[in-house]
């Protein structure tokens, strides 16, 4: 990795996750604290993932006709801090609502467009991709433990501060990502109409959409969830910060991995194994093993499934397309997926109770299993007709 701006990808990835890592498990709390009732909180936890439906799409074909990727994503990391003090001025539930889809359409362009850098930086060893992504996962961890122990001893009212420092290290990482050139591929004579309609491609991209139905409860409900069976928040940040530490030691062995298992094999199994998770956290909460132990699963249910599904992207999406590709990805499953899974968990907690909405959330990934063992037989793309 000599020629590889590694420090400064993964420093972006730290910054990036780091985010995640404070609103994944504290923002639907601090809405929480602001008097919202669950399917409020479920719509404002929801718009970030709205966004990412049209948001990433409109970046991504901009990004792959200009060749100024790097650019984008200033622009975005920029423009999304501008948003976010937003926060600052009011709680209304209606100006709150503004705030975060607006915040969403900026924050939704960074991570394909680095995505699709990283794999164009890293050229044939996109297998060494988790060894910057897991950058992301450390800044997840640090985040996530520090403002648990944090939120024990200060209100949750601090929370917007905290993500005001991190998206200010996203804008500063951002100005020193270099941009990589995009070589041309013989994929570049198809549409990406072509190669979506393609049935491995097609349905890799359902099963991701559904995976990501799946963890709508957990990233909107899960916090909240443990709360209120009697865990404290310092246990509920160690409980994220875990999952986490698994994932990055999965990120760690993941060429090994893929030198003995095929990305579809790995992305089945990790579909299985988040069906058995969400079992565990939807009947399992009253056992704290069987909470700690459904956590280590989380290496498997993003671990491996994201190293998989980026490698398949990357594999079906070559040359003009990756970019579009890789939001693609984003915004069907993160996007789509992630909304349903929100707005749906939102009305079925009170509706349903938490333990069967988790229940819900196994039966998705079980028709994810189902959709990709069916049609995702992974071919590459075809090459042109020789005249």
């Amino acid at each position: 990795m000599s020629k590889l701006p590694y420090w400064r990808l993964s420093g972006f990835y730290f910054f990036y996750f780091a985010f995640v890592g404070a609103m994944a498990p504290f923002w639907g709390l601090y809405l929480q604290s602001l008097a919202f009732n669950a399917f409020q909180i479920g719509v404002l936890m929801s718009l970030l993932q709205v966004m990412r439906i049209f948001a990433p799409n409109i970046w991504g074909h901009i990004a792959d006709r200009t060749g100024r990727r790097t650019t984008i994503v200033q622009i975005a990391a920029l423009g999304s801090v501008l948003v976010f003090a937003g926060v600052f001025a009011s709680n209304h539930f209606w100006w709150l609502f503004v705030v975060m889809a607006a915040l969403g359409f900026f924050w939704s362009a960074s991570l394909p467009l680095v995505e699709a850098m990283t794999l164009t930086h890293l050229g044939e060893r996109t297998d060494t991709y988790g060894r910057i992504r897991l950058w992301g996962s450390v800044g997840f961890i640090l985040m996530v433990v520090g403002l648990g122990y944090a939120f024990d001893h200060v209100a949750i009212s601090w929370l917007p501060w905290a993500v005001l420092a991190v998206m200010l290290g996203i804008v500063a990482f951002a100005r020193m990502i270099p941009e990589a050139e995009i070589l041309p591929h013989h994929a570049d004579q198809y549409s990406v109409w072509d190669v979506v309609k393609r049935p491995e491609v097609a349905s890799l991209l359902a099963a991701c959409l559904l995976m990501s139905v799946t963890h709508g409860p957990y990233y909107t409900f899960y916090s909240i969830y443990l709360v209120d069976h009697g865990y404290d928040k310092s246990t509920v940040g160690w409980l994220w910060a875990l999952g986490v530490i698994c994932e990055i030691g999965i990120f760690l062995v993941v060429p090994r991995i893929f030198a003995q298992v095929t990305p579809r094999r790995l992305i089945l199994a990790s579909f299985a194994l988040a069906v058995l998770r969400f079992l565990l956290i939807a009947w399992g909460v009253e056992s704290a093993w069987l909470v700690w132990g459904a956590q280590t699963l989380h290496a498997f249910t993003f671990g491996t499934y994201h190293a998989a599904a980026v490698a398949l992207i990357h594999q079906h999406f070559r040359g003009r397309h990756q970019a579009r590709g890789q939001a693609l990805y984003t915004s069907l499953s993160y996007g789509v997926g992630g909304t349903i899974g929100g707005l749906a968990s939102g009305l079925t907690w009170d509706s349903l109770g938490s333990a069967w909405t988790f229940t819900l959330a196994a039966v998705s990934a079980a028709l994810a299993w189902a959709v990709y063992a069916v049609w995702g037989q992974t071919k590459s793309v075809p090459a042109p007709a020789k005249l």
